[in-house]
């Protein structure tokens, strides 16, 4: 028996209403604002729940802020978590076939389809590892879901694609909004890192989505969701140039964080531990790690209080600075479920005023703020592991309200920005998708181009001759002006090569030469899976003008033939056909 399935349909006019005017657009983005604002409230609650129930906590308090755990729990909540986590993904894998797209990968390969029971069930995942102390970040459940949300909502309407991914945009504008009490960072997240641009129809949309977001958390949970820092000093001229070195160190700790995360999940395979134990083995090590700082457990949202955590002595710090960083490491390592944004806040910070006590110590003169530098510290870090330059400024600029050390900050995210796109190419997320053997490096829309295959633009129709056949015979079936290249091939009905009619007809060639004297590009095919921007890329490096296109590279039987300039021509359009719809965005 099929399960029964709830639709909800649209009414006609709602979806003509919506698609016809940009308004209507931005009333959903309303909705979708107070959605995300409503699912980052219940996650953040669900989280101090678990917290409470598995480490005894009070209300109010926040695991990450603790001084002291009981060291009972501390270890046994994150093993037992971890060992129930794995079972419930085992049996998950068997229910659900495939992994979950999250909103980057969506808008750049998918037109913004999200599954919404998927992205609910990664927000539990998320939510669950965080609540059994797992040192991950929320920020990944919290985009996932309100992504998610946004759309479903975007499909019911059915949404052209670029609306589609717009209204993905707002659902995580809302979601870091809330999360961070930061309405311009919200935006600018979307922009940056899930929409991949800006234009002026996407600007009301979006802002309204993050500050009804950010509006929303604030009057559900009152208690601050974001960062609160201490008071900080005024910004020096010198302060820029050690601000840019600070972003130049930052750089190369993030790579080091996002390849460490890498390091461990083959650590865990070589080992060949079975998948479902990983996380168990993975909590365990947490545990360990807590019971020397617990400020290592979950997102570090309490520890991301600055006014509190940076009032210690250096040896405290640098020491939460490497058990946090080995913590969240291990954690996404072991396959708990989560991100690095929170962990990227909490270590810039950390590595900040470590960066600043040590400068000071050596130069005393120069007087520097250790309170400054965690905040330009945070920027450049985060940048470093998750993009978004803007994103990770105006977060500085919406906590401390100071300009001037906004510009110290900035400097520092464009440095770390730069060093991090020249030496590694890649944010954490896009760098999970390279190690999966995507190529996406941002969410700027490349689905179309993947769907513009060569299966869809070569002729099915290549005619063929065997590789052994005469010229005389060749040039009687294959007059000047009836091809242009005939596909040679051999005994086994392989690809051997193109041939040119033309040149089969030269009066210099004998007439007891064959075919197989005169082919081009025997080593050259085509694939039907491969892209336009793939196909184009053979042509070029080939110099050819047509290739056969293959089912295979080692069975090489021939399915069609595709010229450069039919490719080349199929390409434009999409293009100019791209370029209107963008138009007609802005």
């Amino acid at each position: 028996m099929r399960p029964l399935r709830i639709t909800l349909e649209v009414p006609r006019r709602w979806r003509a209403l919506v698609r016809s005017r940009e308004t209507s657009l931005v009333v959903l983005a309303a909705v979708i604002g107070v959605a995300a604002g409503l699912v980052v409230s219940a996650m953040s609650v669900g989280v101090d729940v678990l917290h409470r129930l598995f480490f005894d906590l009070s209300p109010g308090q926040r695991l990450s802020a603790h001084q002291l755990l009981d060291p009972l729990r501390a270890v046994a909540v994150p093993l037992a978590g971890g060992l129930l986590f794995g079972l419930a993904m085992a049996l998950i894998a068997r229910w659900r076939a495939g992994r979950e797209v999250d909103p980057i990968e969506a808008n750049a390969l998918h037109g913004g389809r999200m599954s919404f029971r998927g992205s609910l069930l990664v927000a539990v995942q998320t939510l669950w590892s965080s609540g059994v102390g797992a040192s991950v970040g929320l920020e990944a459940g919290y985009t996932q879901l309100a992504a998610g949300i946004a759309s479903s909502i975007g499909r019911k309407f059915r949404l052209r694609r670029g609306d589609l991914r717009v209204l993905v945009g707002c659902g995580a504008a809302g979601a870091i909004a809330a999360a961070f009490g930061a309405p311009l960072a919200g935006a600018f997240y979307a922009f940056e890192l899930v929409i991949g641009s800006y234009s002026v129809a996407s600007l009301a949309p979006v802002g309204l989505a993050a500050l009804l977001g950010h509006v929303v958390a604030q009057a559900v949970s009152p208690s601050s969701q974001g960062i609160v820092v201490a008071s900080t000093s005024t910004i020096a001229g010198h302060d820029l140039v050690i601000a840019g070195i600070l972003g130049l160190l930052a750089a190369g700790l993030g790579i080091a964080l996002m390849r460490g995360v890498s390091f461990c999940e083959s650590l865990f395979g070589r080992a060949r531990i079975p998948a479902l134990l990983r996380p168990a083995i993975g909590g365990l090590l947490v545990g360990l790690l807590a019971l020397v700082s617990p400020q290592v457990m979950s997102s570090g949202h309490g520890a991301l209080h600055l006014a509190g955590v940076l009032d210690r002595s250096l040896w405290a710090i640098a020491l939460v600075f490497v058990l946090k960083a080995l913590a969240s490491m291990v954690s996404l390592g072991s396959g708990f479920r989560g991100g690095l944004f929170f962990a990227s806040l909490l270590l810039g910070a950390l590595g900040g005023q470590l960066f600043a006590s040590g400068l000071g110590a050596l130069w005393p003169s120069l007087g520097l703020d250790a309170g400054v530098y965690a905040i330009i510290g945070m920027g450049a870090l985060s940048v470093a592991v998750i993009g978004g330059p803007l994103t990770m400024t105006f977060i500085a600029l919406e906590t401390t309200g100071n300009f001037w050390l906004t510009t110290a900050v900035l400097v520092a995210v464009i440095i770390a920005t730069q060093v991090t796109r020249e030496t590694f190419g890649y944010s954490f997320a896009t760098w999970r998708f390279h190690l999966r053997g995507e190529t996406i490096r941002s969410a700027a829309d490349v689905g179309w181009i993947r769907d513009l295959t060569v299966d869809r633009m070569m002729r099915h129709d290549a005619r063929t001759v065997p590789v052994d056949m005469r010229l005389p015979a060749f040039r009687d079936a294959f007059p000047l002006g009836a091809a242009t290249q005939v596909v040679a091939i051999d005994a086994d009905d392989r690809y051997a090569g193109l041939v040119m009619v033309a040149e089969a007809h030269a009066a210099e060639l004998a007439d007891s030469g064959t075919v197989g004297t005169i082919l081009h590009h025997a080593d050259d095919v085509l694939l039907e899976h491969m892209t336009i921007k793939e196909a184009v890329e053979l042509f070029d490096r080939t110099e050819a003008e047509a290739l056969a296109v293959a089912d295979g590279r080692e069975t090489r039987r021939v399915v069609g033939l595709l010229t450069e300039a039919h490719a080349l021509r199929r390409y434009a359009e999409a293009l100019e056909l791209r370029r209107r719809d963008v138009l007609g965005q802005v």
